[in-house]
């Protein structure tokens, strides 16, 4: 079906035209699978590649296609598709999914309207738009820097609770709790549903371990004290074979407390990490909410309420 306002083109020409644009789709796709391929290979397909890349190759060749009033359709249907096989192939969790998605298709049809909007313009000069808007998806992989992947977040929490007592609590170790942060329950973003170690001396560990779930596939968070002296507590991170492993690398969590009154004290805990994703203008906000509400859950986690 032709649209609104469009001309009927001669039978050779929309013949030639459709020829054309089936090549360009081709030569668009097979640059698409080397890129692709190449990223899962060096094990960077979890970034900026996956999330911003592969949804620009996809939709430049649907809109590179024949004309027509279910473009954007085709696009949705085909960018769904590519989430839930990216879900499945790279291993990533339903979470990951979720918060990738407004990205994806944000990606996939402004490039299919960019291209749409250009559509008499020559293709070989609209072809030249997907190296440019490959860019952002470059960051990264290799050929591009990572942009900011150092990152920390800091909670600071008033307890009714004497300094004395909050020192007491901190050395019992964490307690698994009920989620109390609403973006971790819509989101279903895994938390420990196993704790154990307790101490604060230096060497002592904590285990957090997660039950495997259509959220994620299990493991555990190993953190150990490395440095204790009065109000300031310092962890390491040893190991991490949970999910969030795939999305972020804890690197410290340092933790300090100091009265306020003689009834409540000042609990400030900092948390440094390295972002796994990109591109780091989409991820870097995103990551930092979450692990804010989730340092927030790890103060529950040592009855800090």
């Amino acid at each position: 079906m032709t649209e609104p306002g469009a001309a009927e083109e001669p039978a050779e020409e929309s013949v030639g035209r459709n020829h054309a644009n089936l090549v360009l789709a081709g030569l668009i796709l097979i640059f698409g699978a080397v890129v692709f391929g190449s990223a899962v290979r060096q094990g960077r397909a979890d970034s900026a590649l996956l999330f911003v890349a592969l949804p620009v190759l996809l939709a430049a060749a649907l809109a590179a296609g024949r004309p027509g009033r279910t473009t954007h359709g085709r696009v949705f249907a085909a960018t769904t598709i590519a989430l839930l096989l990216a879900a499945v192939v790279l291993h990533e969790g339903a979470v990951c999914v979720i918060l990738a998605a407004p990205l994806v298709y944000a990606v996939a049809h402004g490039t299919t309207a960019l291209f749409r909007a250009l559509r008499d313009v020559p293709r070989t000069y609209s072809a030249l738009l997907v190296p440019l808007l490959l860019l952002p998806g470059l960051e990264g992989s290799g050929l591009a820097p990572r942009l900011a992947p150092e990152q920390s977040v800091e909670v600071v929490r008033v307890v009714a609770l004497p300094a004395d007592q909050v020192a007491d609590r901190l050395a019992t170790g964490p307690r698994p709790v009920p989620v109390r942060s609403v973006p971790l329950r819509l989101l279903g973003v895994p938390a420990p549903g196993q704790v154990s170690g307790d101490g604060l001396d230096p060497g002592d560990r904590w285990l957090f371990g997660y039950h495997g779930s259509a959220h994620g596939p299990g493991g555990h968070l190993l953190a150990e004290v490395r440095a204790n002296e009065p109000g300031h507590v310092s962890f390491g991170f040893v190991e991490n074979t949970s999910i969030t492993g795939r999305w972020l690398a804890f690197e410290r969590a340092d933790l300090r407390w100091r009265a306020v009154d003689p009834g409540h004290t000042e609990v400030r805990i900092r948390v440094d990490y390295r972002r796994g994703l990109d591109p780091s203008w989409y991820f870097g906000p995103l990551q930092d909410a979450l692990l804010d509400a989730g340092v927030g859950h790890l103060l529950d986690m040592m009855t800090l309420r």
